[in-house]
Protein backbone atom coordinates (compact mmCIF):
# COMPACT_ATOMS: atom_id res chain seq x y z
CA UNK A 1 0.00 0.00 0.00
CA UNK A 2 0.97 3.49 -0.89
CA UNK A 3 3.10 4.82 2.13
CA UNK A 4 1.18 8.14 2.08
CA UNK A 5 -1.95 6.62 1.92
CA UNK A 6 -1.04 4.30 4.68
CA UNK A 7 -0.08 6.91 7.43
CA UNK A 8 -3.06 8.95 6.37
CA UNK A 9 -5.60 6.12 7.48
CA UNK A 10 -3.99 5.55 10.38
CA UNK A 11 -4.05 9.54 10.95
CA UNK A 12 -7.76 8.99 10.33
CA UNK A 13 -7.84 6.65 12.56
CA UNK A 14 -6.17 8.67 15.73
CA UNK A 15 -8.63 11.78 14.65
CA UNK A 16 -11.65 9.84 15.17
CA UNK A 17 -11.59 7.14 17.67
CA UNK A 18 -11.87 9.04 20.96
CA UNK A 19 -12.90 9.01 24.20
CA UNK A 20 -16.10 10.71 25.37
CA UNK A 21 -18.29 10.49 28.64
CA UNK A 22 -21.58 10.69 27.76
CA UNK A 23 -23.97 11.80 24.42
CA UNK A 24 -21.39 14.32 22.18
CA UNK A 25 -23.53 17.51 21.53
CA UNK A 26 -24.56 18.04 24.91
CA UNK A 27 -20.69 17.29 26.22
CA UNK A 28 -19.78 19.87 23.61
CA UNK A 29 -21.41 22.62 25.20
CA UNK A 30 -20.44 21.85 28.64
CA UNK A 31 -17.08 22.20 26.78
CA UNK A 32 -18.04 25.69 25.49
CA UNK A 33 -19.23 26.79 28.67
CA UNK A 34 -16.20 25.61 30.78
CA UNK A 35 -14.23 27.51 27.52
CA UNK A 36 -16.32 30.64 27.96
CA UNK A 37 -15.97 30.45 32.55
CA UNK A 38 -12.38 30.46 31.80
CA UNK A 39 -12.28 33.15 29.40
CA UNK A 40 -14.28 35.22 31.57
CA UNK A 41 -12.06 34.70 34.48
CA UNK A 42 -15.51 34.33 37.34
CA UNK A 43 -18.53 32.51 37.21
CA UNK A 44 -21.01 34.20 35.23
CA UNK A 45 -23.98 35.88 36.12
CA UNK A 46 -25.84 35.37 32.58
CA UNK A 47 -25.84 32.61 30.56
CA UNK A 48 -26.63 32.87 26.61
CA UNK A 49 -26.53 30.03 24.71
CA UNK A 50 -27.07 29.43 20.65
CA UNK A 51 -26.77 26.63 19.49
CA UNK A 52 -27.72 24.28 15.46
CA UNK A 53 -31.08 23.00 15.19
CA UNK A 54 -29.21 19.58 14.95
CA UNK A 55 -27.62 20.42 18.32
CA UNK A 56 -31.23 21.04 19.77
CA UNK A 57 -32.47 17.84 18.62
CA UNK A 58 -29.65 15.76 20.07
CA UNK A 59 -29.08 17.87 23.62
CA UNK A 60 -33.09 17.52 24.06
CA UNK A 61 -33.88 14.00 25.00
CA UNK A 62 -30.86 13.00 26.53
CA UNK A 63 -29.89 12.92 30.26
CA UNK A 64 -26.10 14.41 31.08
CA UNK A 65 -24.08 12.30 32.89
CA UNK A 66 -22.65 13.27 36.07
CA UNK A 67 -25.76 15.55 36.55
CA UNK A 68 -28.44 13.27 38.64
CA UNK A 69 -30.34 13.01 35.86
CA UNK A 70 -30.63 16.42 33.96
CA UNK A 71 -31.46 16.91 30.58
CA UNK A 72 -31.05 19.83 28.22
CA UNK A 73 -29.12 22.54 26.83
CA UNK A 74 -29.02 24.57 30.18
CA UNK A 75 -27.87 21.57 32.43
CA UNK A 76 -25.02 20.81 29.73
CA UNK A 77 -23.65 24.58 30.14
CA UNK A 78 -24.36 24.59 33.85
CA UNK A 79 -22.56 21.48 34.28
CA UNK A 80 -19.54 22.96 31.96
CA UNK A 81 -19.42 26.21 33.74
CA UNK A 82 -20.10 24.76 37.41
CA UNK A 83 -17.09 21.74 37.27
CA UNK A 84 -15.99 21.79 33.81
CA UNK A 85 -12.56 21.15 33.23
CA UNK A 86 -12.14 22.48 29.21
CA UNK A 87 -8.88 20.78 28.99
CA UNK A 88 -10.68 17.67 29.21
CA UNK A 89 -12.69 18.35 26.21
CA UNK A 90 -14.96 15.48 25.49
CA UNK A 91 -14.60 14.50 28.93
CA UNK A 92 -14.90 17.92 30.20
CA UNK A 93 -17.41 16.72 33.18
CA UNK A 94 -16.06 13.69 34.00
CA UNK A 95 -14.94 14.57 37.58
CA UNK A 96 -17.84 16.13 38.54
CA UNK A 97 -18.60 15.37 42.57
CA UNK A 98 -21.88 14.68 44.58
CA UNK A 99 -21.05 18.09 45.69
CA UNK A 100 -20.74 19.83 42.33
CA UNK A 101 -24.47 18.11 41.74
CA UNK A 102 -25.97 20.00 44.54
CA UNK A 103 -24.40 23.48 42.83
CA UNK A 104 -25.18 22.89 39.42
CA UNK A 105 -28.62 22.75 40.46
CA UNK A 106 -28.51 25.66 42.64
CA UNK A 107 -26.85 27.65 39.51
CA UNK A 108 -29.86 26.35 37.27
CA UNK A 109 -32.18 28.49 39.88
CA UNK A 110 -29.73 31.25 40.21
CA UNK A 111 -27.89 32.71 36.99
CA UNK A 112 -30.20 33.75 33.75
CA UNK A 113 -29.91 31.52 31.06
CA UNK A 114 -31.34 31.88 27.52
CA UNK A 115 -31.35 29.24 24.70
CA UNK A 116 -32.11 30.30 20.93
CA UNK A 117 -31.72 28.38 18.07
CA UNK A 118 -28.78 29.55 15.43
CA UNK A 119 -29.67 30.19 12.24
CA UNK A 120 -26.27 30.66 10.64
CA UNK A 121 -26.13 27.87 8.30
CA UNK A 122 -23.92 25.65 9.89
CA UNK A 123 -25.43 21.95 11.39
CA UNK A 124 -23.23 22.23 13.86
CA UNK A 125 -22.80 25.42 15.60
CA UNK A 126 -22.65 26.40 19.65
CA UNK A 127 -22.23 29.66 21.03
CA UNK A 128 -21.88 30.22 24.58
CA UNK A 129 -21.59 33.68 25.68
CA UNK A 130 -21.67 34.26 29.23
CA UNK A 131 -21.72 37.80 31.34
CA UNK A 132 -20.37 39.05 34.69
CA UNK A 133 -20.98 42.69 35.90
CA UNK A 134 -19.97 44.49 32.39
CA UNK A 135 -17.12 41.74 31.44
CA UNK A 136 -18.25 39.46 28.88
CA UNK A 137 -17.02 36.50 27.07
CA UNK A 138 -17.92 34.53 24.10
CA UNK A 139 -16.84 30.70 22.58
CA UNK A 140 -18.17 29.10 19.62
CA UNK A 141 -17.77 25.89 18.37
CA UNK A 142 -18.88 24.64 15.23
CA UNK A 143 -18.21 21.83 12.43
CA UNK A 144 -17.61 19.18 14.75
CA UNK A 145 -17.45 18.76 18.47
CA UNK A 146 -14.29 20.90 19.43
CA UNK A 147 -13.12 22.55 16.74
CA UNK A 148 -13.57 26.08 18.99
CA UNK A 149 -13.65 28.50 15.95
CA UNK A 150 -14.09 31.71 18.09
CA UNK A 151 -12.55 32.91 21.66
CA UNK A 152 -13.67 36.80 22.77
CA UNK A 153 -13.70 38.90 25.89
CA UNK A 154 -15.26 41.94 26.27
CA UNK A 155 -15.73 41.74 22.51
CA UNK A 156 -11.83 41.67 21.69
CA UNK A 157 -10.95 38.46 19.61
CA UNK A 158 -8.50 36.14 21.48
CA UNK A 159 -8.70 33.24 18.96
CA UNK A 160 -11.03 34.13 15.87
CA UNK A 161 -10.46 31.41 12.39
CA UNK A 162 -13.37 33.09 10.63
CA UNK A 163 -14.99 29.51 9.70
CA UNK A 164 -16.93 29.55 7.31
CA UNK A 165 -20.61 27.23 7.22
CA UNK A 166 -18.52 24.24 5.16
CA UNK A 167 -17.32 20.98 7.02
CA UNK A 168 -14.05 21.46 8.66
CA UNK A 169 -11.10 20.04 7.21
CA UNK A 170 -9.54 17.46 8.86
CA UNK A 171 -5.88 16.87 9.42
CA UNK A 172 -6.12 13.44 7.00
CA UNK A 173 -8.68 13.90 4.17
CA UNK A 174 -11.29 11.14 4.38
CA UNK A 175 -12.11 11.18 0.68
CA UNK A 176 -8.84 9.04 0.37
CA UNK A 177 -11.27 6.21 1.73
CA UNK A 178 -12.93 3.41 -0.41
CA UNK A 179 -13.72 -0.27 0.23
CA UNK A 180 -10.70 -1.90 -1.56
CA UNK A 181 -8.44 0.45 0.30
CA UNK A 182 -9.85 -0.27 3.64
CA UNK A 183 -9.47 -3.78 2.63
CA UNK A 184 -5.70 -3.69 1.78
CA UNK A 185 -4.93 -0.75 4.66
CA UNK A 186 -6.81 -3.69 7.23
CA UNK A 187 -4.37 -6.81 5.20
CA UNK A 188 -1.41 -4.79 5.14
CA UNK A 189 -1.44 -2.97 8.86
CA UNK A 190 1.17 -2.99 11.32
CA UNK A 191 -0.91 -3.91 14.40
CA UNK A 192 1.32 -1.52 16.16
CA UNK A 193 0.20 1.41 14.31
CA UNK A 194 -3.19 1.88 15.86
CA UNK A 195 -2.75 -0.77 18.33
CA UNK A 196 -3.08 2.06 21.70
CA UNK A 197 -6.30 3.87 19.99
CA UNK A 198 -8.01 0.37 19.08
CA UNK A 199 -7.22 -1.29 22.66
CA UNK A 200 -9.08 1.45 23.74
CA UNK A 201 -12.39 0.88 22.14
CA UNK A 202 -12.05 -2.55 23.26
CA UNK A 203 -11.86 -1.81 26.35
CA UNK A 204 -14.19 0.97 26.87
CA UNK A 205 -17.12 0.13 24.59
CA UNK A 206 -17.08 -3.36 26.41
CA UNK A 207 -17.34 -2.20 29.45
CA UNK A 208 -20.40 0.37 28.89
CA UNK A 209 -21.96 -2.21 27.38
CA UNK A 210 -21.53 -4.73 30.06
CA UNK A 211 -22.98 -1.94 32.46
CA UNK A 212 -26.11 -1.39 30.20
CA UNK A 213 -26.46 -5.27 30.33
CA UNK A 214 -26.36 -5.37 34.33
CA UNK A 215 -28.70 -2.44 35.26
CA UNK A 216 -32.10 -1.07 34.30
CA UNK A 217 -31.19 1.84 32.25
CA UNK A 218 -33.37 3.60 30.03
CA UNK A 219 -35.94 1.10 27.79
CA UNK A 220 -33.22 -1.80 28.95
CA UNK A 221 -33.63 -2.60 24.47
CA UNK A 222 -30.45 -5.29 25.29
CA UNK A 223 -31.40 -6.81 28.06
CA UNK A 224 -35.16 -7.06 26.43
CA UNK A 225 -33.33 -8.66 23.26
CA UNK A 226 -31.23 -11.44 25.28
CA UNK A 227 -34.31 -12.11 27.70
CA UNK A 228 -36.69 -12.41 24.38
CA UNK A 229 -34.58 -13.70 21.68
CA UNK A 230 -31.69 -15.99 23.62
CA UNK A 231 -27.87 -15.86 23.32
CA UNK A 232 -27.37 -17.06 20.13
CA UNK A 233 -24.36 -15.02 18.83
CA UNK A 234 -26.21 -12.73 16.31
CA UNK A 235 -28.64 -11.60 18.57
CA UNK A 236 -26.24 -11.27 21.69
CA UNK A 237 -24.22 -9.03 19.01
CA UNK A 238 -27.19 -6.89 18.47
CA UNK A 239 -28.39 -6.95 22.02
CA UNK A 240 -24.98 -5.55 23.63
CA UNK A 241 -24.49 -2.61 21.23
CA UNK A 242 -28.33 -1.51 22.22
CA UNK A 243 -27.13 -2.08 25.82
CA UNK A 244 -24.21 0.38 25.82
CA UNK A 245 -26.45 2.62 24.08
CA UNK A 246 -29.22 2.23 26.89
CA UNK A 247 -26.56 3.14 29.35
CA UNK A 248 -25.06 5.79 27.81
CA UNK A 249 -28.25 7.57 26.44
CA UNK A 250 -29.04 7.64 30.30
CA UNK A 251 -26.34 9.12 32.19
CA UNK A 252 -24.01 6.57 32.88
CA UNK A 253 -20.66 8.30 33.54
CA UNK A 254 -18.22 5.41 31.79
CA UNK A 255 -16.66 6.88 28.58
CA UNK A 256 -17.15 5.46 24.91
CA UNK A 257 -14.60 5.79 22.24
CA UNK A 258 -16.36 7.35 19.23
CA UNK A 259 -16.58 7.21 15.88
CA UNK A 260 -17.55 9.77 13.20
CA UNK A 261 -18.10 11.85 16.30
CA UNK A 262 -20.83 9.74 17.81
CA UNK A 263 -20.61 7.37 20.71
CA UNK A 264 -23.74 5.61 19.73
CA UNK A 265 -21.96 5.15 16.47
CA UNK A 266 -18.96 3.86 17.92
CA UNK A 267 -20.36 1.08 19.64
CA UNK A 268 -22.47 0.25 17.10
CA UNK A 269 -19.23 -0.07 14.75
CA UNK A 270 -17.15 -2.31 17.44
CA UNK A 271 -18.92 -4.00 19.76
CA UNK A 272 -20.84 -6.78 17.46
CA UNK A 273 -17.65 -7.31 15.69
CA UNK A 274 -16.09 -7.89 19.89
CA UNK A 275 -18.98 -10.29 20.30
CA UNK A 276 -18.28 -12.48 17.03
CA UNK A 277 -14.14 -12.49 17.87
CA UNK A 278 -15.14 -14.15 20.70
CA UNK A 279 -17.25 -16.51 19.79
CA UNK A 280 -14.78 -17.39 16.88
CA UNK A 281 -12.46 -17.74 19.27
CA UNK A 282 -9.73 -15.83 16.67
CA UNK A 283 -6.87 -14.28 18.02
CA UNK A 284 -6.66 -10.41 19.14
CA UNK A 285 -5.12 -9.02 16.05
CA UNK A 286 -7.52 -10.41 13.84
CA UNK A 287 -9.98 -8.46 16.04
CA UNK A 288 -7.61 -5.24 16.00
CA UNK A 289 -7.97 -5.64 11.50
CA UNK A 290 -11.41 -6.37 11.72
CA UNK A 291 -12.50 -3.11 13.86
CA UNK A 292 -10.39 -1.16 11.47
CA UNK A 293 -12.31 -2.18 8.55
CA UNK A 294 -15.90 -2.03 10.99
CA UNK A 295 -14.24 1.84 11.77
CA UNK A 296 -12.95 3.31 8.42
CA UNK A 297 -16.28 1.77 6.39
CA UNK A 298 -18.53 3.42 9.12
CA UNK A 299 -16.35 7.10 8.73
CA UNK A 300 -16.73 6.44 4.71
CA UNK A 301 -20.32 6.26 4.50
CA UNK A 302 -20.34 8.79 7.27
CA UNK A 303 -18.22 11.58 4.84
CA UNK A 304 -20.61 11.91 2.43
CA UNK A 305 -23.07 12.42 4.91
CA UNK A 306 -22.12 14.60 7.48
CA UNK A 307 -21.47 14.96 11.06
CA UNK A 308 -25.56 15.63 12.15
CA UNK A 309 -28.57 14.94 9.49
CA UNK A 310 -31.82 13.59 9.80
CA UNK A 311 -30.10 10.57 8.40
CA UNK A 312 -29.29 7.92 11.59
CA UNK A 313 -25.41 7.81 12.36
CA UNK A 314 -26.53 3.80 13.70
CA UNK A 315 -27.15 2.90 9.89
CA UNK A 316 -23.87 3.70 8.30
CA UNK A 317 -22.11 1.86 12.05
CA UNK A 318 -24.11 -0.64 11.21
CA UNK A 319 -23.00 -1.41 7.45
CA UNK A 320 -19.45 -0.80 8.99
CA UNK A 321 -20.78 -3.65 11.56
CA UNK A 322 -21.29 -6.06 9.13
CA UNK A 323 -18.44 -5.47 6.93
CA UNK A 324 -16.14 -6.24 10.06
CA UNK A 325 -17.97 -9.70 10.88
CA UNK A 326 -17.69 -10.41 7.34
CA UNK A 327 -13.71 -9.66 7.54
CA UNK A 328 -13.80 -11.94 10.49
CA UNK A 329 -14.94 -14.98 8.35
CA UNK A 330 -12.58 -14.41 5.62
CA UNK A 331 -14.34 -12.23 3.37
CA UNK A 332 -12.60 -10.19 0.84
CA UNK A 333 -13.46 -7.30 -1.05
CA UNK A 334 -16.08 -8.58 -2.76
CA UNK A 335 -17.87 -10.23 -0.29
CA UNK A 336 -17.53 -7.16 2.00
CA UNK A 337 -19.16 -5.02 -0.91
CA UNK A 338 -21.96 -7.11 -0.81
CA UNK A 339 -22.38 -6.92 2.76
CA UNK A 340 -22.92 -2.99 2.89
CA UNK A 341 -24.54 -2.75 -0.20
CA UNK A 342 -27.15 -5.57 1.04
CA UNK A 343 -27.23 -3.27 4.17
CA UNK A 344 -27.99 -0.51 2.67
CA UNK A 345 -30.62 -1.55 0.68
CA UNK A 346 -32.52 -3.00 3.84
CA UNK A 347 -32.30 -0.14 5.93
CA UNK A 348 -31.30 3.28 4.45
CA UNK A 349 -33.39 5.92 5.52
CA UNK A 350 -33.95 5.66 9.45
CA UNK A 351 -34.62 9.16 11.17
CA UNK A 352 -32.30 10.78 13.36
CA UNK A 353 -34.99 12.49 15.77
CA UNK A 354 -32.12 13.61 18.47
CA UNK A 355 -30.29 11.25 21.17
CA UNK A 356 -32.38 9.48 23.66
CA UNK A 357 -33.39 6.13 24.99
CA UNK A 358 -35.12 4.80 21.91
CA UNK A 359 -31.20 5.10 19.80
CA UNK A 360 -30.82 1.99 21.43
CA UNK A 361 -33.25 0.00 19.44
CA UNK A 362 -32.25 1.86 16.43
CA UNK A 363 -28.90 0.41 16.44
CA UNK A 364 -30.50 -3.19 17.41
CA UNK A 365 -31.90 -2.55 13.83
CA UNK A 366 -28.78 -1.14 12.63
CA UNK A 367 -26.67 -3.96 13.46
CA UNK A 368 -29.29 -6.58 12.13
CA UNK A 369 -29.73 -4.90 8.64
CA UNK A 370 -25.39 -5.37 8.68
CA UNK A 371 -25.55 -8.67 9.91
CA UNK A 372 -28.47 -9.89 7.51
CA UNK A 373 -26.43 -8.31 4.48
CA UNK A 374 -23.62 -10.19 5.58
CA UNK A 375 -25.62 -13.56 5.61
CA UNK A 376 -26.59 -12.49 2.20
CA UNK A 377 -23.27 -12.38 1.01
CA UNK A 378 -21.73 -15.53 2.31
CA UNK A 379 -24.62 -17.37 0.88
CA UNK A 380 -24.39 -15.99 -2.65
CA UNK A 381 -27.53 -13.58 -2.33
CA UNK A 382 -27.45 -10.04 -2.73
CA UNK A 383 -29.06 -6.65 -3.86
CA UNK A 384 -28.17 -5.54 -7.61
CA UNK A 385 -27.50 -2.32 -8.96
CA UNK A 386 -30.77 -0.86 -10.37
CA UNK A 387 -32.65 -2.12 -6.98
CA UNK A 388 -34.08 1.48 -5.71
CA UNK A 389 -31.28 3.33 -4.71
CA UNK A 390 -28.36 0.98 -5.71
CA UNK A 391 -26.24 1.50 -8.44
CA UNK A 392 -23.73 -1.39 -9.49
CA UNK A 393 -20.18 -0.81 -7.56
CA UNK A 394 -20.26 -0.11 -3.93
CA UNK A 395 -18.64 3.27 -4.16
CA UNK A 396 -21.61 4.66 -6.38
CA UNK A 397 -24.08 3.23 -4.04
CA UNK A 398 -22.33 4.76 -0.91
CA UNK A 399 -22.31 8.39 -3.12
CA UNK A 400 -26.00 7.87 -3.18
CA UNK A 401 -26.69 7.46 -0.07
CA UNK A 402 -24.64 10.42 1.02
CA UNK A 403 -26.69 12.97 -1.26
CA UNK A 404 -30.12 11.20 -0.30
CA UNK A 405 -28.54 11.80 3.84
CA UNK A 406 -27.11 15.39 2.81
CA UNK A 407 -29.31 16.76 0.11
CA UNK A 408 -32.57 14.81 -0.60
CA UNK A 409 -33.19 14.66 3.22
CA UNK A 410 -32.58 18.48 4.28
CA UNK A 411 -36.62 19.45 4.37
CA UNK A 412 -36.89 16.09 6.31
CA UNK A 413 -34.30 17.30 8.78
CA UNK A 414 -36.05 20.69 9.10
CA UNK A 415 -39.70 19.46 9.83
CA UNK A 416 -37.90 17.24 12.59
CA UNK A 417 -36.41 19.58 14.39
CA UNK A 418 -39.29 22.13 14.00
CA UNK A 419 -41.87 19.44 15.92
CA UNK A 420 -39.00 18.95 18.40
CA UNK A 421 -38.92 22.27 19.48
CA UNK A 422 -42.94 22.84 19.06
CA UNK A 423 -42.80 19.76 21.24
CA UNK A 424 -40.34 21.49 23.72
CA UNK A 425 -42.91 24.61 23.82
CA UNK A 426 -45.84 22.23 24.45
CA UNK A 427 -44.11 21.12 27.85
CA UNK A 428 -43.18 24.38 28.91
Amino acid sequence: MDNCLYKGYVKILEEELLPAMGCTEPISVAYAAALSRDTLGAMPEKVEISVSGNILKNVKSVVVPNTGGMKGVNSAAAAGIIAGIAEKKLEVISTVTAADKEKILAYLKTAEFSVEQSHSGCIFDISVKVTRGTDTALVRIAGHHTNVVLIEKNGKDILNLNFKNEEVVCCADRKLLSVDKILEFADCLEIKDVESVIKRQIAYNTAIAEEGLKKDYGARVGKVLLGAFGDCVHNRAKATAAAGSDARMNGCSLPVVIVSGSGNQGMTASLPVIVYAKHLGLSEEKLIRALVVSDLITIHLKTGIGRLSAYCGAVSAGCGAGAGVCYLYGGGYDEVSRTIVNALAINSGVICDGAKSSCAGKIASAVEAGLLGFEMSRNGSGFVGGDGILEDGVESTIDNVGDIARIGMRETDEEIIRLMIKNVAKQR
